[in-house]
């Protein structure tokens, strides 16, 4: 079976490059020897790292490689992540939202079949956007949201699907290798006081830092911790944990990461930590995976979605909403007790890495003979 598999790839962010190593590996391990393209913005990077072929992503080059690679295929999977919102500027074709439901159309061109796969959908707000999925949304042939919130938006935006099946983001169905290249970076005189930390930039917000620094500071005047910056999507977040640590009164206890390690060794290094603090989805992912209790930071409805699904919910906080003294007291709590919380993320993370394979037996169920 051909494939072509369209996301936002090649561009160095941790969490999709985890998305496409899950895609590649499950496929493989569900498929006879699927035939696998990505599209790319490395694409020779791509094809090296994951043994596919690859093709530019962008329209500006290689419009005729995107096209026979189409006509060949099968399939295409368009995902996973939070491809479709317009969060990030949409004018016309230009913007994040456009690009995929335009790889969608030009897929029907060809003549071949569409799966959103494992889809994080919106936010949807503009009129543009709406109009978009309403049109091209359509055209997928089979549909699988991450999460209960995508599939009720992606209803309330006209695509009116009956067969949409929420299962769970396809990095739950990850393949660890391991790896120790995160911790064995790093100058540490003890390994069993870690806690992983993920920041990154949020338009213009810029007071969650401070608060951060605090409850970093409550944590290593309380508990001795070592607080370990994981730069998800490179110098983004490494700039991002650099405003964090400005803040603090004992930046000097703690360390930030290189910005080079893949999604495994990123993996790898929060199974190691007694618990995880962070914004990024997939930084919170990687700790329901390994079984590592967790406080997310909801900047979006995905990540409060994941959170409610892991068990942490009740633990984290929205964004806008942050309470410097009780994400402190809820901390201190996870590491006070921190076998039960364990427990509580290995079975929903159990859980989930079903419903996460269930994407690949889904596809076969519809696009195999």
């Amino acid at each position: 079976m051909k494939i072509v598999i369209s996301g936002f790839y090649g561009l160095g962010n941790t969490g999709d490059e985890a998305i496409l190593e899950s895609i590649v590996d499950n496929l493989r391990e569900h498929l006879n020897e699927p035939d696998i393209t990505v599209f790319s913005l490395s694409p020779e990077q791509t094809a090296k790292e994951h043994d596919v072929k690859s093709v530019y992503r962008g329209w500006r080059h290689d419009f005729k490689g995107k096209v026979n690679a189409l006509k060949e295929a099968d399939l295409l999977i368009s995902g996973g992540g939070g491809l479709l919102q317009d969060t990030y500027p949409t004018k016309f074709i230009f913007g994040p939202l456009p690009y995929y439901l335009l790889i969608v159309f030009l897929a029907k061109l060809c003549g071949t079949k569409v799966m959103f796969f494992s889809q994080g959908i919106g936010p949807v707000n503009s009129t543009w956007g709406k109009i978009l999925m309403k049109v091209f949304a359509n055209m997928a042939d089979f549909v699988t949201v991450r999460d209960q919130f995508s599939k009720d938006l992606i209803h309330k935006l006209g695509v009116n699907r009956p067969d949409t099946v929420v299962t769970a983001d396809i990095v739950f169905a990850f393949h660890p290798k391991k790896d120790t290249a995160c911790i064995d970076s790093l100058p540490l005189s003890q390994k069993d006081n870690l806690v992983a930390v993920s920041v990154r930039p949020w338009f213009e917000k810029v007071k969650q830092f401070e608060q951060m620094a605090e409850i970093l500071d409550t944590l290593i005047e309380e508990k001795g911790v070592t607080p370990v910056f994981v730069p998800m999507e490179g110098h983004h977040d490494d700039d991002a944990s650099k405003k964090v640590l400005a803040h603090m009164k004992h930046s000097d206890k703690c360390h930030i990461l290189g910005t080079n390690f893949t999604p495994n060794q990123y993996l790898n290094f929060i199974g190691e930590c007694q618990l995880t603090i962070g914004m990024r989805l997939h930084a919170l992912i990687f700790s329901t995976i390994m079984g590592i209790p967790h406080i997310g930071l909801s900047y979006d409805k995905k990540v409060e979605s994941l959170l409610k699904r892991s068990g942490m919910w009740e633990y984290s906080a929205v964004l806008e909403e942050m309470d410097v003294e009780k994400l402190s007291t809820n901390a201190l709590y996870l590491l006070d007790h921190l076998d039960e919380n364990r427990a509580i993320v290995k079975h929903n993370a159990a859980e989930m890495r079903k419903e996460a394979v269930r994407n690949v037996e889904l596809l076969q169920e519809n696009f195999i003979k």
